[in-house]
């Protein structure tokens, strides 16, 4: 389990976190969530005493990282996929850090074989593509088995067969009773793979609950339907003290709209329904809709980049985005 306790950290006049308290425990799988500038990266390297905090403090299974002996072996994390020696192979790197942490030098090829470098493992990290590069960093991140992961953007570069594999991965991590913390933009992943959301804005601490309850906070429910009778739906609706917004297709949408109530209704009116579906609402919907008063950079009105802007869990941080190979 980790904690933040009153965690504070300056960078001169900017306030990158602010008083940011809670905990990530065991057996789930805990996304970490923000708009650019919110204050993540600090936040996670903090936690691994990369940059010291201004005031609070963070634990890792009640102790803080630099009191811990044998680190990799209680917390394992990928922050930065390219911090590796380009002149090392994939072998070598993790030879170095078994070695240093009194890990089995069997383990290395456990890894390798686990995140599918096997074929790759004498290749020199200087022509690692970003997706092997991110395989790599999970490697090292799960070499010495640790009880405690966190990993930055990890899907970043995988194909959609890597970012099946790290998806489920972390699912059975957790599964194991390991605390799993993860930060990414790419808001269709994070919904598939996390338990429970941590949210902070501007260093704050904005929402820490679980995946379905954030959304069902932070976004509204809505009930789709479509009629070939459509006057008389309106009429029906209408005279039950409801509204309902067209959409683009013919069909019509009831916000907060109660599935058995609105069949019942059509039916008592004669009115057939060719679709009465429940709206499920997105991450991305709830995220933008809590969010929206945090965000410290914004796209300009009527702005018409030469290249259209990245999608959620492409190149918000500045850090080069490309394919697997």
């Amino acid at each position: 389990m980790i904690e933040l306790h009153h965690l504070t950290k300056r960078y001169g006049d900017k306030l990158a976190v602010d008083d940011l308290s809670f905990r990530i425990p065991e057996g789930v799988v805990t996304g970490f969530l923000g708009p650019n500038g919110a204050g993540k990266s600090t936040t996670m390297r903090m936690i691994l005493d990369l940059d010291r905090p201004t005031s609070g403090e963070v634990t890792i299974g009640g102790r803080h990282y630099s009191g811990i002996q044998d680190p990799l072996r209680r917390i394992g994390a990928l922050l930065e996929a390219k911090a590796v020696h380009p002149g090392r192979t994939a072998y070598d790197h993790l030879l170095w850090l078994a070695q240093s942490n009194r890990v089995p030098r069997a383990r290395v090829d456990e890894v390798l074989d686990l995140v599918g470098l096997t074929a790759v493992a004498r290749k020199r990290a200087r022509g690692f593509s970003l997706g092997m590069g991110q395989r790599l960093g999970i490697a090292s991140a799960l070499l010495a088995d640790p009880q405690t992961l966190m990993f930055d953007e990890p899907v970043n570069g995988l194909d959609p067969e890597g970012i099946l594999w790290i998806r489920n991965l972390m699912k059975r991590l957790a599964a194991e009773g390991r605390t799993v913390f993860v930060s990414s933009h790419l808001m269709s992943e994070m919904a598939l793979t996390a338990d429970h959301l941590v949210v902070i804005g501007r260093g704050r601490l904005l929402a820490d609950l679980p995946m379905a309850e954030f959304i069902k906070r932070n976004s509204r429910s809505s009930v789709r339907l479509r009629t070939p009778h459509q006057e008389q739906l309106l009429h029906a609706l209408h005279g039950a003290g409801l509204t309902a917004e067209a959409g683009p297709d013919g069909s019509w949408e009831v916000v907060d709209g109660d599935p058995v109530v609105l069949g019942d209704l059509a039916a008592a009116h004669g009115v057939t329904l060719h679709e009465l579906s429940p709206q499920q609402a997105s991450l991305e919907e709830a995220f933008m809709q809590m969010t929206a008063s945090s965000v410290e950079y914004h796209m300009g009105a009527g702005a018409a980049p030469e290249q259209p802007p990245p999608a959620w869990g492409a190149d918000w941080d500045g850090r080069k985005s490309g394919k697997e190979s």
